[in-house]
C-alpha cells in the first residue's frame, strides 16, 4: 500500500474538477463512506479546509427516517440500513446538487434523530462532499450518481474502538445534557455503557458494514485504509 494524505487526496479531487472546466458552474460531487465511525466526517472536513472556498459538505444522516416513522415501520433498531433512509429524497438531492440550489434536512447526533430546524440550502458549490452511509449501490448493482466516491476501509478492532470512543464520548457529555438522546443510558455504569455499545456495534453497525456498506468499496473511485494511528493508505 502507498501512503497518502487528506492534501493527496484533495488535489485528485481538485484534479477532477478542473477537467470539468468546460462546464461552468456545474458542481463536482464527491462520495465519501465506509462503516459507522471509520472517519468519514473527520475526513469530509479536512478536505473542506484544504480544497478551494466554494465547498460544501453534505452529510447523509440527514435523510434518515425520523425516529417516528422508522418506531411505525419497526426500523428504529435498523437505523442506517438503506431501509432506514428516505432513499428517492436523497437520490434527488444527490442528482440535483449538479445545478442547485437544493436544500438538504440535517441529523443531530445529540438528539439521535433528523433535525427539521437545521436544513439548509445549497447553492453555487464548486464541490459538494456527501459524506455518510447510504451511498453504497443497490441490488441493482448500481451506486448513487456521485462523480467521484471514496471508500474508507479499516480493521473491525479498529473501528470498534473508534465507535466505543465515541459513544462513550456521548454518553459523558450526556451527564449535563438531559436533552441528549444518550441521557437515557447514564443509568447505566461506565462498563455497562460501554458493554452495551459492544452489542449495538455487533447487532447493528457490525452487520450493516459486512451486509450493505462494503458494497461500496468495489465500485469506489478511490479506496483507502486508515491504520490504527489514523494515517491513510491508498488501496
Amino acid at each position: 500500500m502507498t501512503p497518502v494524505t487528506p492534501a493527496d487526496l484533495a488535489a485528485r479531487i481538485a484534479a477532477a474538477k478542473a477537467r470539468r472546466s468546460g462546464r461552468p458552474g456545474e458542481t463536482l460531487v464527491v462520495g465519501i463512506t465506509g462503516a459507522v465511525a471509520v472517519g468519514k466526517t473527520t475526513l469530509a472536513r479536512q478536505l473542506a479546509d484544504l480544497l478551494p472556498p466554494k465547498v460544501e459538505i453534505l452529510s447523509t444522516d440527514g435523510f434518515l427516517k425520523p425516529n417516528a416513522v422508522l418506531e411505525a415501520e419497526g426500523l428504529l433498531m435498523r437505523k442506517g440500513f438503506p431501509e432506514s433512509f428516505d432513499a428517492p429524497a436523497l437520490a434527488a438531492a444527490l442528482a440535483g446538487l449538479t445545478s442547485g440550489p437544493v436544500t438538504v434536512p440535517a441529523y443531530s447526533h445529540a438528539i439521535y434523530d433528523v433535525d427539521p430546524a437545521a436544513a439548509r440550502t445549497i447553492a453555487g458549490a464548486d464541490i459538494v462532499l456527501v459524506e455518510g452511509l447510504g451511498l453504497a449501490p443497490g441490488d441493482d448493482g448500481r451506486r448513487p450518481p456521485l462523480d467521484l466516491l471514496i471508500y474508507i476501509d479499516a480493521a473491525e478492532a479498529d473501528v470498534l474502538g473508534w465507535f466505543l470512543d465515541r459513544f462513550m464520548g456521548l454518553w459523558a457529555a450526556a451527564a449535563d445534557d438531559p436533552a441528549s438522546f444518550y441521557a437515557r443510558f447514564r443509568h447505566m455504569s461506565e462498563a455497562e455503557a460501554r458493554d452495551f455499545a459492544i452489542q449495538v456495534w455487533n447487532g447493528i453497525n457490525r452487520p450493516n458494514w459486512l451486509e450493505h456498506i462494503a458494497r461500496a468499496r468495489p465500485v469506489a473511485d478511490i479506496v483507502i485504509t486508515k491504520a490504527a494511528d489514523h494515517s491513510l493508505w491508498l488501496a
